[in-house]
């Protein structure tokens, strides 16, 4: 049963980091590309970061010198580093493995940003 476990997530004021992490098992991980989204109260979700298995990476551009995605092979674990927050990174945080199906989602951790 493929499973996608997310955790890191929590409470910071604006201008603090956080790292999320996004656990996979049942998947051949090492061949899989990882994506992280988000989705804000009333909004569609949205994709923050990609990394392929082969470890390129891409960002949205609302993330773009703020976010770093990683990827630890050996651990089965995607790693989505968050420094400079904004109150409008405030959203409930999802990986998935876009190369599984059907579709694997965790069940979100919630990163607020607030003073």
């Amino acid at each position: 049963q493929v499973q996608l476990v997310e955790s890191g997530g929590g409470l910071v004021q604006p201008g603090g980091s956080l790292r999320l992490s996004c656990v996979a098992s049942g998947i051949i991980f090492r061949i899989n590309d990882i994506m992280w989204h988000r989705q804000a109260p009333g909004k569609e979700r949205e994709l923050v970061a990609t990394i392929t298995s082969d470890g390129r990476t891409n960002y949205a551009d609302s993330v773009k010198g703020r976010f770093t995605v990683s990827r630890d092979n050996a651990r089965n674990t995607v790693y989505l580093e968050m420094n400079s927050l904004r109150p409008e990174d405030t959203a409930v945080y999802y990986c998935t493995a876009p190369n599984t199906f059907p579709r694997p989602w965790g069940q979100g951790t919630q990163v607020t940003v607030s003073s």
